[in-house]
């Protein structure tokens, strides 16, 4: 047997009967139609949350439509340039040795203190020419302090 301090389980159903019978007709009628209420909101809320759904599925894969449709895009377009460049008499002579150039003229230029300059001349800083959908205002002026600033070791 267990023990308890408290009413047990049936003393328990047995005063909720007995308050339930005790309550005014008005409480018992108002508590139905609260309960009534509740299970309208309830399903009313049930239904606005499965059209949600439905709405954000159908905005996702237009998302992901035009996503797949400026991808391909871009990929037409960088076909279309390679070909260009590669139709030119010693093309890949002429990328490869632009690329040496580069990366030489880079490495010539390798001084203390002018590394963040090497790494602004890379960034394009004109927030107007970006083609990117992101904030990177916060980046920008992270690099442009440290090219005017540098850190000392």
């Amino acid at each position: 047997l267990k023990e308890s301090n408290g009413p047990t389980d049936t003393y328990a159903a047995i005063s909720q009967v007995d308050r339930l019978q005790s309550e005014p007709e008005s409480i018992r009628k108002w508590r139905e139609e609260q309960k009534d209420r509740l299970e309208q909101l309830d399903a009313n809320s049930r239904k606005q949350e499965a059209e949600w759904k439905e709405k954000a599925i159908k905005e996702l894969e237009e998302w992901y439509a035009r996503q797949d449709e400026n991808l391909q895009k871009t990929k037409a377009s960088n076909r279309v340039a390679d070909e260009a460049f590669y139709k030119q008499p010693f093309a890949d002579v002429i990328g490869y040795v632009a690329a040496e150039e580069a990366f030489v003229n880079d490495a010539e230029d390798v001084f203390p203190g002018t590394e963040w300059e090497r790494v602004a001349q890379l960034c394009d800083f004109n927030p107007k020419s970006s083609k990117q959908a992101k904030d990177v205002s916060r980046m920008r002026s992270v690099l442009i302090s440290l090219k005017q600033a540098p850190l000392v070791r």
